[in-house]
């Protein structure tokens, strides 16, 4: 089968179609044959060697969500049957024309979404079901401030929690994506490169942040967060060491915490599959919920798909066709 093989770290370039070997499905495995693969900042972490596979899988092929049809089921699996059309978080090795994982992993592809769109589901709504509403406890009416808005965590958060009954205020680079994430749901879209979210949010307060950025914003998000405050990392971009004033998380009562969920094991995973599946889905095919999708390409593009990304200017996902 064809895959998409890191041959070295470094660049979008080293990223070359291959040919590697079939896969078989284990007991409680199934087959998919791909016909899209989501893209994430993920990828681009492990293309540079600085964000290595779990040892279950593929070091050499990136990709953490497909979407596709089963074609074949290993003897334990009795959730699905050949021919169903899924999408499934994977720990890696999403770039190729057949992924195998665990049968509890997988998800119908909802109503009224294409192969394209369903493939840019699992990766987000895993991320921001786990951390924001498990992990942050984020209620209705409660506040929550998104660093990242338009990104692909940032557009499904930001539609979820105001589906929900949250209010949503979000930091991005431009204008252009401010209006965009107001669109969305929004209440409140703060340019970062012109304004300073800590001197605009102080004085509302919020109730929980999700935060991939790290660095200078850790004090910034202490200081804009309510008493009983949650901090939710899941990604540290602009830096990973901070200091801390314990006093004033004593003061506030404020909860520090972080998450990655590649590493996280099979039942973890088939629990929040459930998770999702109760309290997302409904969400998608009630139509309070929608896939934005900011290009698509080939999979023998990949290099461009990767360079994209890294440009920064996207609005939402970026997908892989496998069948372009």
């Amino acid at each position: 089968m064809k895959a998409i093989t890191i041959t070295k770290y470094g660049g979008p370039e080293v990223l070359q179609l291959a040919e590697v070997p079939d896969l078989i499905p284990s007991e409680n495995e199934v087959l998919i044959q791909v016909k899209a693969s989501g893209i994430n900042r993920s990828d681009i972490l492990q293309r540079q060697g600085k964000y290595a596979a779990p040892d279950s899988t593929s070091n050499e092929i990136p990709g953490l969500e497909v979407s596709g049809i089963i074609t074949a089921c290993g003897p334990e699996v009795t959730q699905w049957k050949k021919g169903d059309q899924v999408c499934a978080l994977l720990a890696g090795a999403g770039y190729a024309e057949y992924v195998v994982v665990k049968e509890g992993q997988c998800l119908p592809v909802p109503l009224g979404l294409n192969f394209i769109e369903a493939a840019s589901l699992p990766e987000t709504v895993f991320t921001v079901w786990s951390n924001i509403f498990e992990r942050g406890k984020l209620k209705p009416g409660e506040s929550l401030l998104v660093h990242g808005g338009s990104s692909g965590i940032g557009i499904t958060a930001i539609q979820i929690a105001h589906a929900l009954g949250s209010k949503v205020f979000t930091t991005v680079g431009s204008e252009e994506k401010a209006t965009y994430c107001t669109e969305l749901g929004s209440d409140l879209s703060i340019n970062y490169k012109t304004e300073d979210f800590e001197e605009i949010l102080k004085p509302k307060g919020i109730d929980v942040i999700l935060d991939m950025i790290a660095g200078p914003y850790f004090q910034k998000n202490l200081n804009v967060l309510n008493e009983e405050g949650r901090l939710i990392h899941i990604n540290a971009e602009n830096g990973k060491n901070v200091e801390l004033d314990i006093w004033q998380l004593m003061v506030k009562r404020i909860t520090i915490s972080g998450s990655t969920l590649r590493v996280r094991d099979y039942n973890y995973k088939n629990r929040l599959t459930k998770e999702v599946f109760k309290n997302i889905w409904p969400l998608i095919e009630n139509g309070k919920f929608k896939p934005v999708i900011y290009k698509t390409f080939s999979y023998q593009n990949a290099v461009s798909a990767h360079k994209c990304m890294e440009d920064g200017s996207h609005i939402g996902k970026i997908i892989l066709d496998w069948e372009a």
